[in-house]
Parts: C-alpha cells; structure tokens; sequence
C-alpha cells in the first residue's frame, strides 16, 4: 500500500490538489469533495502509468504537521 501526501488549496474558480512526492499528478474542483474525488484518480492513474513504463513508484518523502499560533 501507497501513502502520499496531498495538499488541497483553494482558488479563486474552486479547489486545486497535487501531490508533493509525484511530479506533474494535479487535479481541479469545483468543490472540496470533487477535488478530492479527481485526485484520487489522478494518482492511480498516474501510479499505473509509472508501472506501464516500467518506472518505480515514487517513496512519499513529504509529511505535514498543522502548527498553532496564538
């Protein structure tokens, strides 16, 4: 199993999604969910894109930690 980091922004028309740990995998959305939703698949498709080539499926690197200030 697979774990990557994914970092959601809003936008101005939306939602944005990539993945810090596989280049060029984005997605867009109208809504949170949907984001969520198309992220999902960009990523299967771009890991069985990587299998396809014969490429090795990226280590996930990144982490992330929600810090608090007052």
């Amino acid at each position: 199993m697979n774990k990557f980091l994914v970092i959601i922004e809003e936008t101005a028309t939306g939602f944005s999604a990539y993945s810090p740990d596989l280049d060029g995998c984005i997605a867009t959305g109208s809504t949170k969910k949907e984001v969520e939703e198309n992220m999902y698949e960009a990523i299967q498709f771009h890991i069985e894109g990587l299998k396809a080539e014969g490429l090795n499926i990226p280590v996930a690197r990144t982490e992330s930690e929600v810090m608090v200030f007052a």
